[in-house]
């Protein structure tokens, strides 16, 4: 069943559309097989698959604002200045992936999809930052990924769209799923880690611990401000649980640098710089024959020329 589209595109309201792309071009990456080449020789199976998401996408939902955010900071961002052994535990991205990851920059260009990246700064917070600043202007977002980081940034009227799974949460339902409420999802992080990204927590504070503490305590702040009434919960170990904390206190903060989400980054962006434009479609047609690519995203592509 193809994924349906979130429930607020359907009432005539400007809603902004800010992709996560390595999720989908790290799936297709994957995913498909490697043996599908360019004139050169070079595997394209995640442009590919990158390219026939995005096309899908943009045909269903028929976004008047979209962005699309790539990482090129992996090993550069202000975190690992932070924190050296941050993501330290993934393998460097192979040439052939990180390549890919330009070509797919490339088709947004042609697709007329605006599309960011920074050496600094992650795509969590290119989203975070563009989230911020349509926000103020009034516009909600949805925020295409499956990254459980991004659901720290739903506010009311947002959607988290998990496009693969057709998930699509709201704001008093990331709680349900993701074990907290949004705005304290960095601070469970915090206090659990984050295998993923290498974040080390607090020593012997679960998920369910994290949960139980943060629904008694709005913030990692107030929690450490009231150390005493921790004790008093009815949380399995709770007795034990002040000291420990307090014990791992700058280990806590230390990871609430990480696990949040940067939402002021240098970045300006307003409503007619997140607008698609028209498809190039001579230098699409360059590009397909380029990778080899067959009809099935040259159909796509004219049906978005055709769109407008």
């Amino acid at each position: 069943m193809p994924p349906s589209i979130p429930p607020d595109s359907r009432y005539n309201r400007t809603v902004v559309y800010l992709i996560d792309a390595s999720v989908y071009v790290f799936r297709a990456y994957h995913s498909l097989p490697p043996d599908m080449t360019d004139r050169d020789g070079h595997p394209v199976h995640a442009v590919f698959g990158f390219a026939r998401f995005l096309c899908d996408l943009i045909e269903r939902a028929k976004p008047r604002l979209i962005a699309v955010a790539f990482d090129e900071s992996l090993e550069t961002s202000f975190r690992n200045r932070i924190d050296p052994s941050y993501k330290a535990n993934r393998e460097p991205a192979p040439e052939e992936l990180k390549r890919q990851f330009g070509r797919c920059r490339e088709f947004c260009d042609l697709l007329g999809v605006p599309q960011f990246a920074s050496g600094e700064y992650e795509a969590d917070d290119i989203i975070g930052t563009l989230h911020s600043q349509l926000r103020a202007q009034g516009v909600p977002a949805t925020l295409v990924t499956r990254d459980k980081d991004l659901a720290q940034l739903i506010r009311e009227g947002d959607v988290y769209w998990n496009y693969t799974e057709n998930l699509q949460l709201r704001h008093h339902e990331i709680g349900a799923h993701f074990g907290v409420q949004p705005e304290r999802y960095a601070d469970y992080l915090a206090l659990t880690g984050d295998a993923v990204d290498n974040v080390r927590g607090v020593p012997g504070v679960g998920p369910k611990t994290a949960a139980a503490l943060l629904t008694e305590f709005a913030s990692l702040e107030e929690l450490y401000d009231n150390l005493d009434a921790v004790a008093l919960l009815p949380i399995r170990g709770a007795a034990k649980l002040p000291a420990r904390l307090r014990e791992h206190r700058e280990a806590a903060f230390h990871a609430r640098r990480l696990t949040g989400i940067v939402c002021d980054m240098p970045l300006a962006a307003d409503r007619d710089s997140l607008r698609p434009r028209t498809p190039d479609r001579p230098a699409l047609e360059e590009f397909f024959d380029r990778h080899n690519f067959g009809p099935t995203l040259r159909r796509q592509s004219d049906r978005l020329v055709a769109q407008g």
